[in-house]
C-alpha cells in the first residue's frame, strides 16, 4: 500500500481479515474485533506511518481500525486534550492496552495524563495505574510511593475490575522494585486478597500480589539482582 492509501481501502482489507470465531474468543474477553493482531501488525508495517489515515481509521469507530491507527499515528502530534478524547471513547481492553502503549507512552503528555486518569473509573482509571505502574518500575524518581500504597489499601478493594487489575499491578511493582516497602505492599495485598482465587496457568506467577511479589524477588535474587 502506498503513502495515499485510503480509509475505505484499509476497512476493506480490515474486513477481509475479520475472523468470527476470533471475534467469539476476543468478546468472551471484553474486545470487539475478529482480526489477527500478527496480521494487524503486517498491515502497519506495509502502511509505515500515517498521521491523518490513523485520524480517519479512528473516526470510524471500529475497533480493529482503532488498533490499526495506534501502530501508524504519529503520537506526538497528538494534544493532551485529544487524548484525553480517545481514550473516553474506547471501551475495549485490548484497545485500551494498545492506546497506552502505542501512542500516549510515546508521546508528550504521559505524565499529564497519568495524573488526570489515576482518579477515572474502570478503563479510565485503568489507563491512570498503568502509566503510574511503569513510573513506579522505570522512573520512581518523584513519586510518593507510600501515598501510593495508602491509595491502593483504601481504593482497590471496591475499584472496578479494569481499574482494580492495573492497581494490584502497582501493587505488586511497588513489592518487586521497592524493597523499603515490600512488606507493606505484602501486608496489603493479603489483607484485601484481591485476586487471591484467580486461576493461574502451570508455569505462570499468579496476579494475586503477595504471591507475585515473592515470585519475582526470587527470580531476582536468583540472578543477582536486589
Amino acid at each position: 500500500m502506498s503513502t495515499s492509501t485510503t480509509v475505505k481501502e484499509v476497512m476493506r482489507e480490515l474486513a477481509a481479515l475479520e475472523d468470527p470465531k476470533m471475534r467469539e474468543a476476543n468478546e468472551r474477553r471484553g474486545d470487539d474485533h475478529g482480526v489477527n493482531l500478527t496480521q494487524l501488525r503486517t498491515l502497519a508495517k506495509r502502511l509505515k506511518t500515517q498521521h491523518d489515515l490513523a485520524i480517519q481509521l479512528w473516526a470510524t469507530g471500529d475497533t480493529a481500525a482503532r488498533l490499526l491507527a495506534t501502530l501508524v499515528c504519529k503520537p506526538k502530534n497528538f494534544s493532551a486534550a485529544e487524548l484525553d478524547a480517545m481514550i473516553r471513547d474506547i471501551g475495549a481492553p485490548k484497545l485500551l492496552d494498545w492506546f497506552i502503549v502505542n501512542v500516549v507512552k510515546p508521546g508528550r503528555h504521559a505524565e499529564e495524563l497519568r495524573l488526570g486518569w489515576k482518579d477515572g473509573d474502570d478503563l479510565v482509571g485503568r489507563a491512570g495505574w498503568s502509566l503510574t505502574t511503569e513510573r513506579v518500575v522505570k522512573k520512581a524518581q518523584g513519586l510518593d510511593l507510600a501515598a501510593l500504597l495508602d491509595q491502593i489499601e483504601a481504593e482497590m478493594k471496591q475499584a472496578p475490575a479494569q481499574k482494580q487489575w492495573a492497581m494490584n499491578h502497582c501493587l505488586a511493582e511497588i513489592g518487586i522494585h521497592h524493597p523499603a516497602l515490600r512488606k507493606r505492599a505484602i501486608r496489603i495485598g493479603e489483607r484485601l486478597a484481591v485476586l487471591i482465587d484467580y486461576p493461574a496457568s502451570p508455569g505462570c506467577t499468579p496476579p494475586y500480589a503477595p504471591l507475585w511479589i515473592a515470585e519475582m524477588v526470587r527470580r531476582r535474587e536468583e540472578a543477582g539482582g536486589p
